[in-house]
């Protein structure tokens, strides 16, 4: 989710995890997915909170460090209810210090991927793929995940189109 809908007078931190696209606002990992999307023409699925994630980006900060110390899972507003049609799943992410966001660990969690292909592509403010490869390797052991996950940096999000092209072809 970015941080705001508002493309005019942004702070610092919403510009880091947005990319406007014809005057609509989204979150960097939203547009990669989008990008993903159009070129294989697959379906989205969004990880959202039951509860609102806080936009104020210091207080998200906050709150997904003490998340990710109590190993916490937060409820999701939904699940995919028939992951059984996918044979290949792409699982999108930010990196939030160095590791996977709380929410994402409860999409793991709650959703059943033995047999799976999984892909994985993350956004990131300087931490690459960080250990989450191996995270997710690890906790998803009755799936096949593809160990070339696509990242980008915040500040590279202008040549996130040709960038993750380029992945998806090297990926066929």
């Amino acid at each position: 989710m970015p941080e705001t809908d508002d493309p005019n007078a942004m702070t610092e931190d919403e510009e880091n995890s947005t990319h406007v696209v014809d005057g609509t606002v989204l979150g960097n990992t939203q547009y990669v997915a989008q990008l993903i999307q159009a070129r294989l023409g697959a379906e989205i699925f969004r990880i959202q909170t039951a509860e609102p994630m806080p936009l104020e980006h210091d207080v998200l900060i906050e709150q997904s460090i003490r998340e990710q110390e109590e190993s916490a899972r937060p409820e999701l507003k939904a699940l995919i209810p028939d992951l059984s049609a996918f044979d290949t799943v792409f699982i999108g992410y930010p990196i939030w210090n160095y590791l996977l966001p709380s929410p994402v660990d409860t999409f793991l969690d709650q959703h059943d991927f033995n047999g799976k292909n999984i892909v994985l592509f993350s956004t990131h403010g300087g931490n690459g793929l960080a250990d989450t490869v191996e995270t997710i390797t690890e906790r998803l052991a009755g799936s096949s995940v593809n160990q070339d996950g696509f990242t980008i940096s915040r500040d590279d999000m202008d040549q996130a189109e040709s960038q993750v092209g380029s992945w998806l072809d090297g990926l066929a």
